[in-house]
């Protein structure tokens, strides 16, 4: 049986060591070392060297009884959205939300605190299992960073489970989004807004005019467009010599994404040429998509082990990303596992104590189904 208190206990502990992306040093060194008075193996590697954050992925793996089985991997991010410094975890009617005016870090200290809870409880009781290997990166929020520099391909895994979405619990992302960023910088032409207005090129006015020719927000069923940061402007009496946007865009499918950030460039290029300024865009592909099939194995299991438990199994496409599209990049089958964690990235998340007990509990039945089937 979980054990709801200790689980409780390390998911405050884990939200309450303050780990924004790239600082997540202290986390990274707590769960390090009870991973290893568990008994696991447990390494860091060189990632935080690669991306310029303290701290490297964890990957701790849990020796097997039953050698033949699949060997397979849950997963959970350290990293928050920003710093939970000072926060103060309060608990009503069964859920834990944050006092404070920090975010509560449920995401993805949920996830992670499930992962470790269910193999506690399996190796008290000397439960038989394959072998298990916990991936615990770093950097997720700011781009899937830490995964990005994980060799997840050295680890010979069959399949996994990234615990890093909504509820309702006992559901699975087996569909994601590819998802573009761009950073645009419109060019224009300073001049005094005073004594010279009309030679100068307001670069804002560019842009208003590129942005008036797109459709921003959901442009379809499974695609999406957003202008996120502007900044530009040296002085309210200086017409504005320069803006940059920075931008994105997200689809399920690679074409209709392709031909979505082909209108967002030609909008500005076509503004720029109108108004005789200029346009410098930087487009990156910040991870890719992923459909991994109904009928995989990884799939497969997951449901068996959620309708076991009275759950519904249900796959659903998002177009958020996770570690997961860098694993299934990297070619190892991966399904995102719903936890309960909810108003994410906001001053409002919270969780449920239920929603972490049976995340723990779908955890170990998980391990349970694999550990009866052969590589």
């Amino acid at each position: 049986m979980v054990n709801q208190a200790r689980l409780v206990e390390l998911f405050k502990t884990l939200c309450l060591i303050n780990a924004p992306a790239l600082e997540e040093r202290p986390a990274v060194d707590y769960v390090k070392n009870l991973l290893t008075e568990m008994g696991l193996e447990v390494v860091e590697d060189n990632a935080g060297e690669v991306i310029g954050g303290n701290a490297g992925n964890v990957i701790a793996t849990w020796r097997g009884t039953r050698p033949d089985a699949p060997r397979i991997y849950f997963s959970a991010h350290f990293d928050t959205v920003e710093p939970t410094e000072g926060l103060v975890i309060g608990e009503r009617d069964g859920v834990l939300y944050t006092e404070s005016d920090t975010i509560l870090g449920a995401d993805d200290k949920a996830g992670m605190a499930a992962i470790i809870e269910a193999l506690r409880v399996m190796n008290e009781t000397d439960e038989e299992h394959g072998d298990v290997v916990l991936l615990l990166p770093v950097a997720e929020e700011i781009g899937l960073k830490g995964a990005g520099a994980l060799d997840i391909q050295s680890l010979d895994l069959d399949f996994g489970y990234v615990l890093d979405t909504g509820p309702p619990v006992g559901t699975y992302v087996n569909r994601t989004a590819t998802h573009d960023k761009l950073d645009i910088t419109v060019i224009g032409k300073p001049a005094h807004a005073g004594k010279h207005p009309e030679d100068g090129i307001n670069a804002l006015c560019v842009a208003a005019d590129a942005i008036s020719q797109l459709k921003i927000g959901r442009v379809g069923p499974e695609t999406t467009s957003n202008l996120g940061i502007v900044s530009g402007g040296t002085g309210t009496n200086v017409v504005m010599p320069s803006v940059t946007i920075k931008a994105e865009a997200r689809s399920t499918s690679v074409e209709e994404l392709d031909a979505t950030v082909g209108e967002m460039m030609r909008a500005f290029e076509d503004a720029a040429r109108r108004w005789g300024a200029k346009v410098k865009i930087d487009h990156v592909r910040h991870y890719d998509s992923y459909l991994i099939p109904e009928d995989s194995t990884v799939v497969q299991v997951g449901q068996q082990a959620a309708r076991k438990l009275g759950f519904t199994g249900d796959l659903r496409t998002t177009l958020g990303g996770s570690d997961a599209n860098q694993f299934n990049t990297k070619g190892v089958p991966s399904i995102v596992m719903a936890t309960g964690m909810e108003d994410i990235h906001t001053h409002d998340e919270h969780v449920s104590i239920e929603s972490l007990v049976q995340n723990t509990e779908l955890v170990m039945e998980i391990v349970r189904t694999v550990r009866e089937m052969k590589r």
